[in-house]
């Protein structure tokens, strides 16, 4: 026959059974705090992966663009290389090097551009052409005095007015005869794409009136 059950070991299965039921409680509040914590975690992390993924588009839309601007300017400067430095048998722009490491374009650009200004620019006349700049001298001068030479011998053979005008004419052609010898000088520059300095100036004017005061000299 069954046992009557006590007072006291029906209040402590009781007390037991609290315990039991406070305790699965507990672990099931425990059990849904970590879940919470789990989707909160999660959602932030999708949050995050979202926003990486705008800003990573954004930044590639911005690559591109910036390609796009590199690569008109590549092409702008090399077609300024060919033009400027005469080589015109060029293929296309070169492309970056395998295996390099990327670098920011702009200031190479800048460079390059620097470089093409400089090299279009053009130098002074070197001192070796100092005897055709000289020559041109001489020659501007002798024309000058050759052209002074004949307004005299117009004003001597007509007489009148012109025996007194033509010989002051004579005279003004004859001093600018070193003025006449920069022109052939600037010629020489402008075939040699070089510019006329104050050197090759000097070298010239020095040269045209040495010429003329020699000329004026032996002509008396």
């Amino acid at each position: 026959m069954n046992q009557p059950v006590t007072s006291e070991t029906y209040t402590a299965q009781l007390r037991r059974l609290a315990e039991l039921t406070a305790r699965v409680a507990e672990q099931r509040a425990e059990a849904h705090t970590w879940y919470e914590r789990q989707c909160e975690a999660a959602d932030r992390a999708v949050a995050e992966a979202a926003a990486q993924l705008q800003d990573a588009e954004m930044e590639l839309v911005a690559a591109r663009e910036q390609q796009e601007r590199v690569d008109a300017e590549v092409a702008h400067l090399w077609q300024q290389a060919r033009s400027r430095l005469g080589v015109r048998r060029l293929g296309g722009p070169p492309a970056p090097a395998n295996g390099v490491a990327a670098t920011d374009p702009v200031p190479m650009l800048a460079k390059v551009r620097d470089l093409l200004d400089r090299a279009g620019q053009p130098g002074e006349l070197p001192s070796s052409v100092n005897p055709l700049l000289v020559l041109c001298g001489v020659a501007g001068a002798v024309l000058a005095y050759g052209l002074g030479a004949g307004a005299r011998a117009l004003g001597v053979g007509y007489g009148g007015d012109l025996a007194v005008g033509m010989p002051v004419l004579a005279l003004v052609v004859t001093l600018l005869g070193p003025l006449i010898g920069l022109a052939p000088a600037r010629m020489l520059a402008d075939r040699r794409h070089a510019m006329l300095g104050p050197r090759p100036i000097i070298v010239v004017l020095g040269a045209g009136v040495i010429t003329t005061v020699l000329l004026l000299t032996l002509g008396r």
